[in-house]
């Protein structure tokens, strides 16, 4: 956030807005501020939340081939350990 300015130019800013709102009401700026700050990232987080959840739900198909005799045929016998994975429901 404050990439350009070193602590000098953090200290000059804190002294800047210490004189021109005074020691009273500072503190009540920053409690405006960082509830600002807690309801921009809970819309953010809203916002974030609903692009994950309106997004299509894939599912893994077997594909099973079929010999013209109706009978699966020896390839689509043999199972290995993922294409037995049950996916829930």
């Amino acid at each position: 956030m404050f990439n350009g300015i070193g602590v000098s130019g953090v200290l000059l800013l804190l002294i800047i807005a210490l004189l021109l709102f005074g020691p009273n009401k500072l503190p009540e700026l920053g409690r405006a501020f960082g509830r600002t700050l807690r309801e921009f990232k809970a819309g953010a987080r809203d916002i974030m939340g609903d692009d994950e959840e309106s997004k299509p739900v894939r599912k893994e198909v077997q594909h099973v081939e079929v010999e013209k005799s109706g009978q699966p045929s020896p390839m689509a016998s043999t199972t290995n350990s993922e294409s037995q994975r049950r996916l829930p429901e």
